[in-house]
């Protein structure tokens, strides 16, 4: 069942001077991925617990969550566009067309592509159209560490039909969270480090994107400077794309939305609220938080804190795992 509003750890969440947080919808289990409909609705994706995807109605007075579709493989990856959810799993990518129009009856889905490889590891997906109006999406490396085919370790992008997929982004592990910079349309993602070298090592990662066909370095190369010690060998760091920013080891970054509202300061403009979901296998609990990164003219970035609060006695009260821009400039 999904936790009560009022057992939410809503009065331990620490936020700059003039920010307030509070609980928008509580009635989402196993929330993970959202997406706003041009009607406003907001469609939450989910993962192990619910298999669902829900719609969550706005109209005054307590929100109203609906269940569109049920009984599914680790739905992590939606996207609205034109009117359509798309939504992906580890297997295949659907459609449900004319939605918002259709909640209380939700149509049959449409199949639009169905080659995933469909590994469970690092399989579930982050999906987004992008500025070229072409949908985004990742296949992870399907293991801790490993040499993987040319099928995986990459961002990949395909028409909306689900033809023309093609390779955008090489030596990548595991992104579950990428946006696109609102000036220079340059695409940013988050990168999981891979485990049980260290607890300090390696830093997890947010990259820039400034050429179709980069390679980021896994498995080779970590953090921009650390050759793997298995897959390194004969390798370069030096001919790898370095991170922008280290992220911290372990921090495991899931969702990320450049900010582009008006609700917030002017400092806040452009920059990327990003969630940091916190260690799983970590000795000394940390992060579960939200950053904010600013990026200055050269692509330079650097994070300060936004959300926090959620991480005492070395126990997680809550792990943040995704933000959206509502259409008011709050932040979700």
């Amino acid at each position: 069942m999904p936790t009560a509003a009022d057992k939410l750890p809503v009065k331990r969440i620490k936020l700059p001077p003039g920010f307030k947080v509070e609980v928008w919808a509580s009635d989402v289990l196993d929330a993970r991925g959202m997406r706003q409909g041009d009607k406003g609705t907001v469609f939450v994706s989910s993962l192990f617990v619910a298999g669902k995807i829900y719609a969550v109605v706005d109209k005054g007075g307590k929100r109203e969550v609906k269940t569109i579709a049920e009984k599914l493989f680790l739905p992590n990856g939606i996207e609205f566009h034109k009117g359509a959810l798309y939504v992906a799993t580890p297997k295949d990518l659907t459609r449900y067309d004319d939605i918002e129009a259709r909640l209380d009856n939700p149509p049959k889905p449409v199949m639009v592509y169905d080659k995933f490889p469909g590994d469970v590891p690092h399989g579930w997906k982050f999906i987004k159209v992008g500025p070229d109006g072409k949908l985004y999406f990742p296949v992870g490396g399907p293991c801790n560490i490993c040499d993987p085919s040319d099928k995986y370790a990459q961002i990949f992008r395909m028409n909306l039909d689900g033809t023309g997929v093609e390779s955008v982004v090489k030596g990548m592990r595991n992104t579950v969270g990428f946006d696109w910079h609102p000036k220079t349309k340059e695409l940013w993602f988050g990168d999981n480090g891979r485990d049980w070298l260290s607890e300090d090592l390696p830093n997890c990662e947010l990259n820039r994107v400034t050429k179709v066909g980069q390679h980021f370095g896994f498995p080779y190369c970590h953090q921009g400077n650390f050759a793997d010690p298995q897959f390194g060998w004969g390798k370069r760091c030096e001919d790898y794309v370095k991170p922008a920013l280290l992220l911290g080891p372990h921090v495991a970054p899931l969702g990320m939305r450049f900010y582009s509202g008006r609700m917030f300061p002017a400092k806040y403009q452009n920059a990327i609220f990003l969630t940091r979901h916190g260690p799983w296998n970590r000795s000394q609990k940390y992060a579960a938080d939200v950053v904010a990164v600013f990026i200055d003219a050269k692509g330079n970035a650097r994070m300060e804190p936004f959300l926090t609060g959620l991480v005492e006695n070395n126990q997680y009260l809550g792990r943040p795992a995704d933000v959206m821009v509502m259409k008011d400039g709050s932040l979700l």
